[in-house]
């Protein structure tokens, strides 16, 4: 810890003791030389709110308030203090709606639920009111030790959380809101297979707790353990068939095992009970997308934002169908509701993205960039990526998997040959490659499979200031565990397969693993599908992605990534000649018979006709590409990017040689 920091925290713990004796003049004064030093800092700006609000000083309050909000905008405790603002100035309702966003937030702020059921007690909505109340109690009722470190998780202060909930859990190994609070730690931090095993456990020691349930299926669907989440969600359904929760988890589901139909049916009984429910007219939005019903996808995601009308999802499913065109009747309406200052942080992410696509296919290519910058900016925001470290983690697999370590642990593996990865870089044209892959009579086109990448993070252990331990750990791996880890990937996966021999896995970010790839599964083949840089590069700048993929929030981080991917993907194919396949995507535009044929000369594929004609395969398409690859090749989005070229300097500067380099030799 730096001098600075460590006399910010000695001004911070004076400022907290002045607050407790009512000294907020000398807190104020306290405060002031860190808030110099560090304008955005977060505890300081929530301390200087409280001071101004105990002074009246109103709207220096919230000021200090708006500031947190744009900089830190999942933190509960300023929407709890806006709440008590608010609630002190009269206007009860707005008041209400910050306490509620406190609590959406961090679930153990007390003090916000119970001013939530008082306020709704007083507007005569008694049931709401007591189910606040009871929220309340619950929190209040757990050991101190959990408060805090659900406060601490909630704050994204995650190690220290880890501390204190390993150290409870210690003591207490089988409390399940103990084992529940680190599986979720386990969640943000990647390792979920602590996660599922964590969840599985404090069930057994209470199978009759609904969170812990609704937790695991969060954790199973991120593990692509389709089926079991299914189990799950199923559980609670037939516990209570009448409970929208566990209907609506139970559809989506049923959506992930392909059971659209019945996923349908459930969105529809959930309807019945709550027809004005955006979320559910826009899940059912996104299953009918799935399947190709592009007409009822609109009119579900139209009866989302007219039910109401800041919902962003709403507006972003109808962006991200990438064909639909919105009216001028309904630029106005997004506008309007991103002009608002009570707009939720997440729904201004998912309507600026939508306003960015609205006014690019308007080729008001201004507006549109300054929409998609914006929702960059608010993006980022939220995410805990760095470009330098992962400038590290790639230079970390081209200096440790070299030729030697080739030459030691090489086709000790499990020799299926059944995998096709097909990685890169998101909007690359890896969906096209899977959809001509999949339209194969031999090849099950899956999903973007997250068994390699959790894999890594098994590997890399617990001890994250090592950070070459993976994949340094490569070199220590016997004979027999490089076979059972092929073994267990093709076991894993099994359950998206519909019997081919063959199967594509085709998460982009496995470019990243090749190492480990071809150790584990010698046989695997590798196809790296690549696009023109400014092209990719501003695609995925445009594309709000349902999860990872942090590195596209910036036009200065994606291109460094690119960069690095190009790199790495050049040390790959120097230490391991021939194992991959590189497909530029304006080739395949350029001849898609010829790429055709070359790619399934390297699976060992011989030639269909349907994969040429792969816009004509019925299959559920997940991505932001799915309806794209419904219809036939075009030339369209190609050249796309220069309509915003005056604005892509940074990007230019960021990609430096790749601009030039990024094609492999034929």
């Amino acid at each position: 810890m730096s001098e600075e920091t460590d006399s910010h925290v000695q001004a911070l713990n004076t400022a907290q003791k002045q607050m407790y004796e009512n000294r907020f003049d000398a807190a104020l004064e306290t405060l002031r030389p860190v808030l110099e030093a560090e304008p955005d800092h977060t505890d300081a700006l929530y301390m200087q709110a409280v001071c101004c609000r105990y002074l009246q000083q109103f709207d220096a309050a919230q000021a200090a308030l708006d500031r947190i909000k744009r900089t830190a905008p999942d933190f509960g405790r300023a929407f709890q203090e806006e709440g008590h603002l608010l609630r002190q100035r009269g206007e009860t309702g707005r008041a209400l709606t910050a306490y509620q966003r406190a609590c959406q937030f961090n679930p153990a702020l007390v003090a916000s639920w119970r001013a939530q059921a008082e306020l709704l007690q007083a507007a005569g909505r008694p049931e709401e009111s007591r189910l606040a109340a009871a929220q309340a109690d619950r929190v209040s009722a757990l050991p101190r030790e959990l408060i805090s470190v659900t406060h601490l998780l909630h704050e994204g202060k995650l190690l220290k959380a880890e501390k204190l909930c390993r150290a409870f859990l210690q003591k207490t190994p089988h409390h399940v809101e103990g084992m529940r609070l680190l599986a979720e730690l386990g969640n943000r931090f990647g390792v979920l297979e602590d996660a599922d095993f964590l969840l599985e456990s404090a069930i057994e020691f209470d199978p009759d707790n609904p969170q812990l349930r609704l937790d695991h299926i969060q954790i199973l669907r991120k593990r692509q353990k389709f089926e079991a989440a299914l189990a799950q969600a199923q559980h609670l359904y037939e516990t209570e068939p009448d409970n929208p929760l566990f209907q609506s988890h139970f559809a989506i589901e049923s959506m992930q095992t392909g059971h659209y139909q019945r996923a349908l049916d459930l969105f529809d009984q959930v309807l019945e009970r709550l027809p004005q429910d955006p979320a559910t007219h826009t899940s059912r939005g996104h299953a009918l997308k799935t399947l190709g019903r592009q007409d009822e996808a609109v009119a579900a995601y139209r009866r989302a934002y007219s039910a109401q009308p800041d919902y962003g999802d709403a507006w972003y499913g109808l962006a991200n169908l990438k064909t639909y065109r919105f009216t001028d009747e309904e630029i106005a309406g997004m506008q309007a509701q991103e002009a608002s200052p009570d707009l939720t942080f997440a729904n201004r992410i998912h309507l600026c993205f939508a306003l960015g696509k609205a006014f690019e296919d308007r080729k008001d290519y201004d507006a549109s960039f300054a929409y998609y910058e914006r929702a960059n900016a608010l993006k980022k925001l939220q995410t805990r990526y760095t470009a330098e470290q992962m400038d590290e983690e790639l230079e970390a697999q081209a200096s440790l998997c070299t030729p030697d370590l080739f030459a030691k642990q090489g086709g000790k593996g499990c020799d299926a040959p059944d995998p096709i990865f097909i990685v890169g870089l998101p909007r690359a044209g890896s969906t096209l490659l899977e959809q001509i892959l999949a339209s194969h009579s031999q090849v099950d086109g899956t999903l973007e499979l997250p068994n390699i990448l959790a894999l890594s993070h098994r590997l890399r252990g617990r001890n994250r200031s090592d950070r070459t331990r993976y994949p340094r750990i490569l070199n220590e791996l016997e004979a027999d565990q490089l076979r059972e880890l092929g073994e267990d990937y093709i076991e894993n996966t099994r359950i998206h397969r519909a019997g081919a021999p063959f199967f594509t896995d085709k998460m982009p970010n496995n470019f990243r693993h090749i190492g480990l790839i071809k150790l584990i599964l010698p046989n695997a083949k590798i196809i790296d599908a690549r696009r023109e840089p400014m092209a990719c590069c501003f695609s995925g700048f445009k594309q709000l992605f349902a999860e990872g993929q942090e590195f596209t929030y910036g036009l200065e981080e994606v291109g460094r990534y690119y960069r690095g991917y190009v790199e790495l993907m050049e040390h790959w194919d120097r230490v391991l000649p021939g194992e991959i396949l590189c497909v530029q995507y304006e080739d395949v535009v350029a001849d898609l018979e010829t790429q055709v044929r070359r790619i399934l000369d390297f699976c060992g594929l011989p030639f269909e006709q349907a994969c040429l004609d792969f816009h004509a395969t019925e299959r559920a398409v997940r991505t932001a590409s799915s309806e794209q690859v419904r219809q036939p090749i075009n030339t369209k989005g190609i050249e796309q990017w220069r309509h915003f070229e005056a604005h892509l300097d940074p990007l230019k500067q960021a990609l430096g040689p790749a601009l030039e380099t990024y094609r492999t030799p034929a």
